[in-house]
């Protein structure tokens, strides 16, 4: 029995294909797993919020030390990383923005990657705590910038959550693309299609 963490980051509503994705995802995969338990958090439209100054000086000193404003400041981090490790698979649906993740996704990453919780910082080097962790990312792009695409090259998005997520340790991300939504019906059916196919395929490997 597995306990899949499952996030979304647009605040659109029914016509957020990023979410449209995971929930045909989530629905399909607890009827193949139906012991499987589900955390669910909206982003979109519950936002965490930006760190601040007590947040830093509460991240990077002992608690026994915090004042009651940095206490209160690390507060949401420390449930958003609980969360995040008593998970053991995740699904994220998160669009694109001007090229990368929306910011109330990055919000959230900044409140999680925390040295001492999610990684730790070694003679080495840096090292992920978050290990042994399964993670699919659906994402949704207006315009289509997968490997091969003309537009590649301005696809910051991907290599950035593969990069922070591995940071943290997970290394075994699956991602789907939901892309050329704004390019016409018939290319963005063709794609939602292909995702389609790819979330049944997930089912059966993931």
């Amino acid at each position: 029995m597995a306990h899949i963490l499952h996030l979304d980051a647009s605040p659109r509503g029914d016509r957020s294909v990023s979410r449209r994705l995971t929930k045909e995802f989530i629905t399909a995969w607890k009827v193949a797993h139906p012991d499987d338990t589900v955390t669910y958090r909206d982003l979109g439209n519950h936002p965490v919020p930006f760190v601040t100054e007590a947040w830093i000086a509460a991240a990077f000193s002992s608690p026994d030390t915090h004042t009651p404003e940095m206490a209160e400041a690390i507060h949401l981090s420390d449930q958003l990383i609980d969360e995040l490790l008593a998970a053991d698979r995740y699904v994220f649906g998160i669009p694109m923005y001007n090229l990368n993740i929306p910011a109330n996704f990055k919000a959230y990453i900044d409140q999680i990657v925390r040295a001492g919780r999610t990684f730790a910082v070694t003679e080495s080097g840096y090292q992920g705590l978050v290990t042994g962790k399964k993670a699919l990312v659906i994402t949704a792009e207006g315009g289509q910038y997968r490997p091969g695409m003309p537009s590649e090259a301005y696809n910051f998005q991907e290599p950035y959550l593969r990069g922070i997520l591995g940071f943290m340790g997970i290394t075994d991300v699956t991602l789907i693309h939901g892309d050329g939504t704004t390019m016409g019906d018939e290319v963005r059916q063709q794609s939602i299609a292909e995702a389609q196919a790819a979330i049944q395929q997930a089912i059966s490997n993931w």
